[in-house]
């Protein structure tokens, strides 16, 4: 109360700089103009949640809400500041009349947000109320959640009603468009709609290219790379990204090279990008190098740029720099715990990667200020250790410590690193029935993983055949079984045999076997027209992969 008390002398004040406080309403028609004047300038400058509620508590009881201008504000400040899209939502369900900026910016913060459902769901619903008419910013954020979804058949439901609505030539409802069918790996549809844009920019030239670079067919994405009229760093970092991702870090340091040639900034993300290639090309003397220029060009500390290094020293077989520099480090994340870790029990002495696992555990036992909980990166360093030991209890006490105590589920590098422990010690049928066994995880593509670059460190000793038997097994007792295919793929990219890994792809895409199913949906235009207002909950169960 005193809050708001102190802000109804500020709205019927006349101070030079506004300032942030309580609200009241006023009921003559010049301090209700001073009024809208005073809570406009604080929608734009509004920075806090504690200073969102003040406004949207005078916004509604001063009827101020119903005004689509002020509602439009204050719905893009709670998917900003809140991040909650059911927030927002109330928000939106306080609007008589909502006009089509606070639908679409609904549907923003649900494409942003976990629940890119509800983002399609929201649309449809609208569109059933009949007092909604898509413009051609609805589509961006709804084709963005689709891509998220990885359902090919609702993103091309939204493309046809953005051909229906007038807005398909729209450039950001194309880039959009492009980066939707990358994401479903249809790089000739993404084309298509690539050459027949009228007016390309930066973000469509730069779509294109990562759709090709991030299906492999690195040849095109650097062809159209080259022939791109403007280039900024995002272009350069893509270009780099993609040569890393298939094992060939050779071509992104020479990327590079030729990007500091032309006179263009590196920032962060070229930076990790380029260390991380020295790495994994075990490029010992170019990462010193890059090390030192960092070194001489900044003195600030910056987590992301060290934690990198670190994983640079690691793979490059000098554990030792890599830990001096962790020890040094005023703080740490998870991140630089797992490549410290990783680096001790896959490239330097397992002994020490499990002491240092030890120490992070400590520091949480006694409440440290600094402490970090392990995950599931953490337990493939530390199962790798146990397998380069041949500590066969050890390594099952630390799967159960992570199931039961950090409550990490395990996934296949977890049991990928556990048969091999078990073929280590010489139970090959007890690793066998592992493999066999696995759980899939079809939300993560096995060759573009995290754990794909660990594995080859961390493999059966000269027989990898093993897991490639087991798989194919499988796939002739069951050929439509996805996760059989999977197996096999995992333990392609495990062995760093990236041409069987693009082999079984085709077979996959061959036989039809999709990484994401997708259900069999209604026409859009038919659930729009047909839903009644009792089956929504029916619609999100259809649309819900």
């Amino acid at each position: 109360m005193a809050k708001l008390l102190r802000f109804r002398s500020l709205l019927f004040s006349h101070p030079s700089k506004p300032s942030f406080s309580s609200i009241s309403s006023s009921s003559s028609s010049s301090d209700a103009n001073n009024i809208t004047n005073r809570l406009l300038y604080f929608l734009g400058c509004c920075k806090s949640s504690i200073h969102l509620f003040q406004i949207q508590a005078h916004l509604i009881t001063s009827g101020l809400l119903q005004d689509t201008s002020f509602a439009g504000r204050l719905l893009k400040l709670s998917s900003n500041i809140i991040h909650d899209s059911g927030y927002t939502l109330l928000i939106f369900r306080c609007v008589g009349f909502p006009d089509a900026f606070c639908v679409n910016t609904v549907i923003k913060s649900y494409s942003c947000s976990s629940y890119y459902t509800k983002a399609v769901v929201f649309y449809v619903e609208m569109l059933r109320g009949g007092n909604f008419y898509p413009n051609g910013f609805t589509f961006p954020p709804l084709i963005s959640a689709c891509a998220k979804l990885g359902c090919l058949r609702l993103g091309q439901m939204c493309h046809g009603h953005a051909a229906k609505f007038g807005v398909d030539n729209v450039l950001p409802v194309q880039n959009s468009l492009i980066h939707f069918y990358a994401c479903c790996e249809l790089m000739d549809v993404a084309c298509k709609v690539f050459d027949k844009m009228p007016e390309k920019d930066l973000v469509s030239w730069n779509t294109i290219v990562n759709g090709y670079a991030k299906v492999g067919e690195m040849g095109v994405a650097h062809k159209l790379f080259d022939a791109m009229p403007v280039k900024n760093v995002v272009s350069w970092n893509v270009m780099i990204t993609g040569y890393l991702n298939f094992q060939n870090p050779g071509n992104a340091l020479k990327l590079l090279r030729e990007m500091l040639a032309l006179g263009f900034e590196s920032n962060d993300t070229t930076m990790v990008q380029v260390i991380a290639a020295c790495g994994r090309s075990n490029r010992l003397k170019e990462g010193r190098s890059v090390h030192g220029v960092l070194v001489r060009s900044s003195s600030s500390f910056r987590l992301i740029i060290d934690t990198t290094v670190i994983d640079m020293y690691c793979k490059c077989g000098r554990v030792d720099i890599a830990r001096l520099m962790f020890d040094r480090m005023p703080s740490k994340n998870s991140v630089t715990w797992n490549v410290m870790i990783l680096g001790h029990c896959i490239h330097g002495n397992p002994v020490d990667g499990l002491s240092l696992y030890s120490e992070m555990v400590d520091k949480i036992s006694q409440k440290d200020g600094d402490w970090i909980l392990p995950d599931e990166l953490t337990f493939i360093g530390v199962l790798c250790a146990c397998a380069r030991l041949g500590m066969l209890e050890k390594g099952r006490n630390y799967l159960s410590q992570m199931i039961d105590v950090f409550h990490v589920k395990p996934n296949f590098a977890h049991y990928w690193c556990l048969a091999n422990l078990m073929a280590s010690v010489g139970l090959k049928q007890e690793a066998m029935n592992i493999l066999k066994n696995i759980p899939s995880d079809e939300d993560k593509p096995p060759e573009y993983s995290l754990w794909a670059g660990l594995f080859g460190s961390c493999r059966f000793e000269g027989d990898v055949m093993l897991g490639e038997q087991i798989a194919k097994e499988l796939i002739e007792e069951d050929p439509l079984n996805f996760s059989h295919y999977n197996l096999l793929v995992n333990v392609y990219a495990a062995a760093g045999r990236w041409e069987e890994v693009g082999w079984a792809k085709e077979i996959m895409k061959e036989r039809g076997i999709r990484r994401i199913p997708c259900y069999s949906l209604k026409d859009l235009n038919e659930i729009v027209s047909n839903v009644e207002a009792g089956e929504k909950d029916l619609l999100q169960m259809a649309l819900r992969e």
